[in-house]
């Protein structure tokens, strides 16, 4: 077996490949961990076949019972279980209050569909909402999950969501992610 080897330039230039090579990596390493946390892009997504009601992302279970921890999820102190404490704003995320009663019929099919557990109609439905924005309460990852609320007409799943806490607390969201009301039920 011959090896060819490719003289050295006269110039004593030497190809670097690896600047351009890193930043290659470094990108798919972005993308790959921006895949992995499940970052809804938006619109454009589609919805699965209706008939295949599966998700493709784990989906940790979220509790119904309220954390003793937490004011806001108390239901002692949770101005929005005590209706002679309706305040407009909850206290715990200082985000106004919206009655689900007020909200499109298709929100309160989303929260049966929270309540009832998986499978969910989307693939992202259940998936890890990261809270990038900073306009939730501040939670360990995992801790908020979000899901698709039709809107008739639309392509592709919209920009309604409903944003589900650990500890039972839900969130809406009309304007994908902008602004968020906590949901009172």
């Amino acid at each position: 077996m011959v090896i060819h080897r490719v003289p050295p330039r006269p110039d004593g230039f030497v190809p670097r490949t690896s600047g351009a090579l890193s930043m290659v990596l470094v990108l798919l390493v972005v993308l790959g961990v921006w895949f992995l946390n499940g970052r809804d892009p938006g619109t454009g997504t589609t919805a699965l076949d209706p008939g295949a009601r599966t998700s493709s992302v784990p989906s940790p279970v979220v509790s119904s019972a309220p954390s003793a921890t937490d004011p806001a999820t108390d239901p002692a102190t949770d101005p929005a279980t005590d209706p002679a404490t309706d305040p407009a704003t909850d206290p715990g995320s200082g985000l106004p209050y919206v009655d689900l009663a007020d909200l499109p019929p298709q929100a309160s099919d989303t929260v049966d569909l929270i309540d009832r557990g998986p499978p969910y109609p989307y693939a992202q439905d259940g998936s890890t909402f990261g809270n990038f924005e900073l306009i939730l309460p501040e939670r360990e990852r995992g801790y908020y999950e979000e899901f698709t609320v039709e809107t008739p007409g639309s392509d592709d799943r919209g920009a309604r969501r409903i944003v589900a806490g650990a500890d039972g607390e839900l969130y809406w969201t009309q304007d994908h992610y902008a602004s968020f009301e906590r949901i009172r039920r």
